[in-house]
């Protein structure tokens, strides 16, 4: 029944959640700030894990076949789709939202515990739609370009360890990767990609809103947050892989 009651309360914040923005020029200022704080901020750790988990998977990869009838082009098909179908939208998707989703759960709850949310109220302001509505558009519309920049990067990452140990060429590689490429691919890592988005948007600001209680209470909400964006991220990209590639 507690789960009933919160899938309930989660609804019920949506629906507050999607109102038309009472003034255009506070939100719009809202929305440029999430866009830093949600996506620009987190370019730097995309790129590096992405880099050099590409370059991980290149190597195991290299490392496993020892036949000499496997054409050593199967590297870099392996790594490409490695990669691009869970990887990039999975993987980066659940660190972000340990990075993200700690962030708006401790912001939100703390304007919560502070009464900064209850002044919003007096004034007439939908603080639901003031605080989640930016944040949820900011992680939908720009977390596709980090994920394209993580299939980039995690790719290429394969390519320089494979140039570097001298374990597989480069030419091999970037044959394995233009192999059998199928487009519809990148549309489906897109499409995973929006919906975890709007899972880590959403997930931690309902934590956060409805957090009760001082700042212990606020931690212990940041870490609820991280754990059930990752288990519903995890939920959604099976039921999403059924769906999509079957």
């Amino acid at each position: 029944m507690n789960y009933i009651e919160h899938i309930g309360k989660y609804v019920a914040m949506l629906k507050q959640v999607f109102t038309k923005p009472q003034r255009a020029r506070v939100f719009r200022e809202a929305l440029f700030r999430e866009i830093d704080e949600l996506g620009h901020k987190s370019i730097g750790i995309i790129a590096f894990i992405s880099f050099f988990i590409g370059g991980v998977i290149a190597l195991q990869t290299a490392l496993n076949l020892d036949s000499p009838f496997i054409p050593r082009s199967l590297i870099g098909f392996a790594a490409k789709r490695s990669v691009i179908l869970e990887f990039a939208p999975t993987f980066c998707s659940i660190i972000l939202a340990g990075k993200v989703g700690s962030y708006i759960t401790s912001s939100i709850g703390t304007m919560r515990v502070t009464e900064q949310i209850d002044a919003l109220e007096v004034m007439g302001i939908n603080s639901l739609n003031y605080l989640v509505l930016p944040k949820i558009i900011a992680t939908v519309f720009f977390y596709p370009f980090l994920i394209i920049l993580g299939m980039f990067l995690g790719i290429f990452g394969g390519w320089i360890a494979g140039v570097l140990s001298g374990l597989f060429s480069g030419v091999d590689y970037i044959a394995g990767v233009q192999l059998d490429f199928d487009p519809f691919l990148i549309t489906y890592a897109l499409i995973k990609t929006v919906v975890f988005a709007f899972l880590i948007a959403t997930v931690p600001s309902y934590h956060g809103y409805y957090v009760k209680g001082g700042s212990l209470e606020v931690g212990k909400a940041s870490t609820q947050s991280v754990v059930w964006t990752t288990v519903l991220i995890v939920i959604a990209n099976y039921f999403l892989t059924q769906m999509l590639l079957t």
